[in-house]
Parts: C-alpha cells; sequence; structure tokens
C-alpha cells in the first residue's frame, strides 16, 4: 500500500526564493505546487482539491497579498492550513487567519519542516 504524499502549494514572487522553498519542501518528503503570486495561486487551488497546506509570502505584487490569500483560503477551501511568511512583518503586526501559522525571514528551515510535518500528520 503506498502511502499518498500530502500536496504543498509553495506561493512566493521571487523566483530563487520560490526554489528554494520547494526545494524544501520535496526534501522533506513532500509534493509541491509553485506559484508566482496570489492570483495564480488561486486559480491552482480551484483545479486541485488535494492541497492541504499553503506555504506563501506576505508581501506580493500584483493585487492580492499572502494575508489577502490566507483570507480568500479560510473562505474558500476551510480545511486547508496556511504559513505565512515574511521578511517585512512581524507576527505582532499581523492578524493571522484561524488555522495559520507565521514564520519571519529569513525562517529556519527545520522549524518549517517540523510544521509540515505536524500539519501532515
Amino acid at each position: 500500500m503506498t502511502k499518498i504524499k500530502t500536496v504543498i502549494l509553495v506561493v512566493e514572487d521571487e523566483p530563487l526564493l520560490r526554489m528554494a522553498a520547494v526545494d524544501m519542501v520535496e526534501d522533506a518528503g513532500f509534493e509541491a505546487i509553485e506559484a508566482a503570486d496570489a492570483t495564480e495561486a488561486v486559480r491552482i487551488l480551484e483545479t486541485r482539491p488535494d492541497i492541504r497546506i499553503v506555504f506563501t509570502d506576505i508581501d506580493m505584487p500584483r493585487g492580492m497579498d499572502g494575508m489577502k490569500l490566507a483570507a480568500c483560503i479560510r473562505d474558500r477551501w476551510p480545511p486547508i492550513t496556511v504559513i505565512l511568511t515574511s521578511g517585512y512583518h512581524d507576527v505582532s503586526e499581523v492578524t493571522l487567519p484561524a488555522r495559520s501559522l507565521f514564520f519571519p525571514k529569513p525562517y529556519k528551515e527545520q522549524d518549517v519542516v517540523a510544521a509540515f510535518r505536524r500539519l501532515a500528520a
């Protein structure tokens, strides 16, 4: 019997940071899907009911930022857990949606991976 991998959507507008986050997800044994912005993330979420976790930057261009994306996910896909990250905001500055976590950049990969594992269990 094969175990189904937990699918994590990585949303990051900076290509190198997105690539590093995707590598972190895959190296931890999860399946990664990537989006360059929140609009693309919503399009992916509309077609992929298997996504369990969204790992998103707060600061993104082109309209919807990570906080608005998290609110959208909470409204439309309540079972999905959102992990937010930012190099510009502190957790005390933002109101996190229910069932979400925050990691300041630069984050420790082992802490984020531990959160992925907890949430996937």
